[in-house]
């Protein structure tokens, strides 16, 4: 096997454009991409354009009605009226929207199909993690759902067990909906508060259908949930899990939406804790899973502030060249960021917090802490269905 990483991209994934209101803005991926190269990562790993998922692919998820419906809406925009969700004021449907959704999608399945065959230890695609997608509609900014998609190529190419862990501030429905009835694929969410935030799913007691009990878990934070308490909540159930499953892969979404300056919602998670989330995911790999990761990116909507530095921390983890938190931003790349949004990018990779410090789950919890709490729904609800101590 290559111990080599591959990087996903391809220039015309920047034109999965809602349009200059909506909050999904397309900067954000050119922007990772630039600092990805600026910093110098591109050296230290293989850069890949995949082809786009063709229809046979998409049929792994999404049902022949909606990928048509997808069609039709991306040849005439203006004639989406609301239904699968195409056409809606989150989902606004744009010329072309078909074309570059199957070709972020298309990513993230070569970057699943690069890893199981041994081309790559690792792959990463930051423009994929589009995880609200259903089977058959739009949803929460995402067409196609290319978490799921990676996942179900890699159940057709032989894989019988895949863990799939979202640290995105949005629950992972759509990709939780693909995998309901399979025990074949473990869905692990932490994410806010159902009662806070789009979706409203994603509460400990959606555990999974019945021939697949325990195969979906889902951690509910509550809202201004910080560093300690978001790292602790991982650690506290993340790892046990996959010891008990074994994954052959593990993917994982990262949306930098967690962040205390995303707009959208409402954690109080710095850089640095993310950047401490995604060290813990590639160990997890080495650990319980082979060493094969496919990483995804997510949502996230500080699309200057967070979003480049989160995912380009993430490009040098999975090549084997972590980026170190205080290392000073090129000045290029800053430039960059003001000629194109009259924006001052920031100066250094970090929040300032890192160390990130976190109390251990192990050493004891408290019954009064609304994080605690919402670590013990979680693992009272699915741990005891998979033979483990709540």
């Amino acid at each position: 096997m290559s111990g080599r990483a591959q990087l996903m991209w391809d220039e015309a994934v920047t034109g999965y454009d809602f349009g200059p209101e909506h909050p999904m803005d397309p900067v954000r991926l050119a922007l990772t991409r630039s600092l990805v190269g600026a910093l110098g990562l591109d050296r230290e790993v293989e850069t890949v354009a995949a082809r786009p998922a063709g229809e046979s692919t998409l049929r792994l998820v999404h049902r022949e009605d909606y990928i048509d419906a997808v069609k039709a809406a991306s040849a005439e925009p203006g004639a989406a009226d609301g239904s699968y969700g195409l056409g809606t004021v989150d989902d606004p449907a744009f010329a072309g929207m078909h074309e570059v959704s199957a070709l972020i999608a298309g990513q993230s399945v070569g970057a699943a199909e690069a890893v199981w065959r041994g081309d790559a230890l690792h792959a990463v695609n930051f423009t994929g993690g589009l995880h609200h997608a259903m089977p058959g509609a739009a949803s929460g900014f995402c067409v196609y759902n290319d978490a799921a998609l990676a996942i179900a190529r890699l159940l057709e190419l032989g894989a019988e067990r895949v863990a799939y862990v979202d640290v995105d501030v949005h629950h992972g429905d759509g990709v939780q909906a693909a995998f309901w009835e399979d025990p074949r694929v473990l869905t692990v969410s932490l994410h806010e508060h159902p009662r806070t935030l789009f979706p409203q799913t994603g509460w400990p007691e959606e555990t999974g259908a019945d021939c697949a009990e325990g195969s979906a878990v889902n951690v509910a934070l509550p809202a201004g949930t910080g560093d300690a308490g978001w790292v602790r909540a991982f650690h506290a159930v993340v790892p046990e899990l996959l010891a008990e499953f074994r994954p052959q892969v593990l993917v994982t979404q990262h949306g930098a939406d967690t962040h205390f300056e995303d707009p959208l919602a409402h954690l109080a998670v710095s850089l640095d804790a993310q950047r401490a989330v995604q060290v813990a995911c590639h160990d997890f790999a080495h650990e319980y899973a082979g060493g094969r990761w496919v990483a995804l990116g997510g949502g996230g909507y500080a699309v200057v502030e967070v979003v480049p530095r989160s995912w380009a921390h993430l490009v040098g983890i999975a090549a084997g060249r972590p980026v170190e938190p205080e290392t000073v931003i090129p000045e290029g790349w800053r430039q960059e960021v003001y000629a194109r949004t009259r924006q001052l990018g920031p100066m250094r990779m970090t929040d300032g917090r890192w160390p990130v410090s976190w109390a251990s789950w192990e050493a004891g919890y408290d019954p009064a802490d609304r994080v605690d709490q919402a670590v013990r729904a979680a693992r009272r609800a699915v741990f005891p269905l998979r033979g483990l101590l709540p």
